[in-house]
């Protein structure tokens, strides 16, 4: 780990050095994935892993998260009967038609990466029925089509928010911060939750590795996520690979009973890029049908993403304009979707 040794504060209890105080070097060449365990009762400890992770992959798994099974095994049930509907019912939900992208995206409507031609999955995108700003809005298929459906997708939504909430302490503390730092902003949290499917893509002529020539069509193309961060249950189908400071890309398999946390946009920015937003993608040679269930965690949409007290210092001035959290992730989304429109 590049930590260094804690800090005491004389009263025994430990804080971690300020970020600016170690050798940011950015992103390595990391050859796997950490993994954090949340059962981990030394909150100081779990936030110095957490910190580790964040300065250098940008990814870890969780463990030990406190979703029930059942929760998530119906929630992948109902993504499975959504896109098991006719396109016909499914477009009428087309998330182009809705001012606060949220919907039905059929295959290849996105496009991540410019470079390529479209993205093979089709997803749903939800919010919270409270959410505030501009991206407020759902839109839900009828619920003679698919009854119970919004009712068990809002349950995981708000089971795995809560499990978003718990982690911006920790957050915090890894970033020198107190624990409550957080808190006012994220009190009308901006948060995405995807259904994703993705149809197996052909697998790769014998012989050619995964170096082979660049593929222009992806289940999802090389590319980092909006927001602070994303929390990502997978599916036992392995699709999903990070790229690292070598260039290489590195597998992130499923593991039951975790979750894959990743770092967005939003916190590279506010913590003056100290924090690691990764290049990452999805390619589904398994031959199986997948599905996924990314959830990006936003601020409020009206917080403004300022370096982060402890991330400037004199040799790491703000790198960034300011902007607000909701007004970045919109113009993000407007380019997303912007090749489909026409």
């Amino acid at each position: 780990m590049v930590t260094p040794t804690l800090l005491s504060t004389g009263n025994g209890t430990r804080v971690l050095p300020p970020p600016t105080s170690l050798p940011i070097e950015g992103p390595s060449a990391f050859e796997s994935i950490p993994i954090i365990d949340l059962a981990e009762e030394d909150r100081t400890l779990l936030a110095e892993k957490i910190r580790d992770a964040c300065l250098r992959v940008g990814f870890f798994y969780i463990k030990n998260h406190g979703i029930p099974p059942a929760t998530i095994s119906t929630t992948l049930t109902e993504a499975q009967r959504f896109f098991s509907l006719p396109l016909a019912q499914k477009s009428a939900l087309d998330i182009r038609l809705s001012p606060s992208y949220k919907g039905y995206t059929a295959l290849l409507t996105e496009n991540t990466d410019p470079a390529n031609s479209g993205d093979l999955h089709e997803g749903f995108d939800l919010g919270s029925e409270t959410e505030q700003g501009e991206m407020r809005g759902n839109v839900w298929p009828p619920a003679d089509v698919l009854p119970g459906f919004r009712e068990h997708v809002l349950a995981y939504y708000e089971a795995v928010l809560q499990l978003g909430r718990r982690l911006f302490p920790l957050f915090a503390l890894s970033l020198s911060l107190p624990g409550d730092w957080f808190d006012e902003k994220i009190q009308h949290p901006a948060a995405i939750m995807r259904l994703l499917h993705y149809p197996p893509q052909p697998p790769r002529p014998s012989g050619e590795g995964e170096g082979a020539g660049e593929e222009k069509q992806l289940g999802i193309g090389a590319h980092t996520d909006y927001e602070c961060f994303t929390l990502l249950y997978q599916d036992s189908v392995p699709a999903l690979q990070v790229l690292n400071a070598a260039g290489q890309w590195v597998s992130a398999p499923p593991i039951p009973g975790t979750f894959v946390c990743n770092l967005g946009d939003q916190f590279a920015r506010w913590t003056n890029d100290v924090y690691v937003s990764t290049v990452h993608r999805a390619v589904n040679r398994s031959g199986r049908e997948r599905y996924s269930l990314p959830f990006f965690f936003g601020t409020d949409y009206d917080v403004k993403l300022e370096a982060m007290p402890s991330c400037v210092s004199e040799d790491r001035p703000p790198r960034y304009e300011v902007v607000t959290a909701g007004e970045y992730v919109k113009g993000r989304l407007e380019e997303t979707y912007a090749h489909s429109k026409s």
